[in-house]
């Protein structure tokens, strides 16, 4: 059956963190949400979410531009076709569009949502030839910035057992007061932890030479993007110097990115995104491509809310091997719920939505509440 769009809303919402998250290029006391919503003829609606961090201090894409996007080119070049057949939609979008991959991720995610609702089956049964786990581990990001708020916040989610995989944000101090806060840290939690480091492309060669060094000494198990995203080279000779592993994340872009570092030997971990990608059929192809190559895999998160984190985690869940873990806590970050049934978590896990589509439905007064000046 034809299905053709009857109606598209991208809407921009501004929801309050719990706390300030602090990056090394940002940080945010807010995170701002795209949603787009996509009705088809046949009465059977979509959504997908298009989120980034930090407005445009992470990447190219802003909340503005992916919502500009999707209204002024995307959205109409939908005109006519029909949205059941995701794979020649996008192909017709990626033809006339170049980039916008989050903007991208933020469609294909509406049009897998409300095609596993027409014949009602989870996003996961579409990709990959269905999932392999029904749960994924969790990691959170601990990014106060103080050390001892930093131990305390660990310690109650070891106690609750929702976490016991940590990723510290550092790269806004020194090197050494930077490798003093985590090695604290690591030290109290001790063994009963993962401890790992985003850096987010702070350091240059030299400094992260030395602060590799000191955060292996540390007993970190992982470094994440220490060097910027074009400095491939950097990045191999990082990798071949180093016992501690180097995550890539900024530095994917899609399989041709993901290609780029696997065969220049640039990372031994990739960061899986499904926004950064350009949606969740690209992520597949990069998983494959790091597979392929012998690099480790980590889900990671551009901080979504959970329509963004249930795409990312059908995504995840038909993976053959996640080394790594996921980073999937957006939706905990967050002062409030948007979806009426939100994703659980629980022994250290996530559980990935079972029912049609993403398996989340919109809690619309959440929606009207934080919606952006009516955008």
């Amino acid at each position: 059956m034809t299905v053709h769009i009857k109606h598209a809303e991208v809407i921009i919402l501004d929801v309050p963190t719990i706390r300030p998250h602090v990056l090394s290029m940002a940080t945010m006391r807010s995170q701002t949400i795209v949603l787009l919503r996509l009705r088809g003829a046949d009465g059977i609606e979509g959504i997908g979410e298009g989120t980034t961090i930090g407005g445009l201090s992470y990447g190219p894409e802003s909340p503005e531009s992916i919502k500009g996007a999707l209204e002024t080119y995307i959205l109409p070049l939908l005109e006519n076709h029909d949205i059941s057949q995701i794979g020649k939609v996008m192909e017709h979008v990626e033809h006339h569009v170049s980039g916008n991959h989050i903007a991208k991720c933020a469609l294909e995610t509406a049009l897998f949502d409300a095609a596993g609702k027409r014949l009602g089956v989870p996003v996961s049964d579409l990709i990959g030839g269905g999932r392999v786990r029904d749960t994924l581990p969790v990691a959170w990001t601990l990014a106060s910035g103080d050390t001892s708020r930093d131990i305390a916040e660990a310690e109650a989610m070891l106690e609750a057992k929702r976490h016991r995989i940590f990723k510290l944000k550092i790269g806004k101090r020194s090197v050494r007061d930077d490798v003093r806060h985590v090695a604290t840290i690591k030290k109290a939690l001790g063994d009963s932890a993962s401890v790992r480091v985003d850096v987010n492309q702070a350091w240059n060669e030299a400094s992260a030479d030395l602060g590799m060094a000191l955060l292996a000494d540390a007993g970190i198990d992982l470094v994440e993007q220490p060097v910027p995203r074009h400095a491939l080279p950097a990045m191999t000779r990082l990798t071949a110097r180093h016992t501690i592993p180097l995550m890539a994340d900024e530095a994917l872009n899609g399989p041709v990115s993901a290609f780029a570092v696997a065969s220049t030997a640039g990372a031994r971990v990739f960061a899986l995104k499904i926004a950064q990608s350009g949606g969740l059929q690209a992520a597949r192809d990069v998983a494959g491509i790091a597979t392929a190559a012998g690099i480790g895999l980590y889900g990671g998160t551009m901080l979504e809310a959970g329509v963004g984190t249930a795409a990312s985690a059908h995504v995840f869940a038909t993976l053959q091997s996640l080394d790594w873990g996921t980073e999937l806590f957006g939706p905990l970050l967050l002062t409030e719920e948007i979806l009426e049934n939100p994703i659980q978590y629980s022994e250290f896990c996530l559980s990935v939505p079972t029912g049609p589509g993403l398996g989340v439905s919109l809690d619309e007064r959440a929606i009207a509440r934080f919606r952006r000046n009516n955008q």
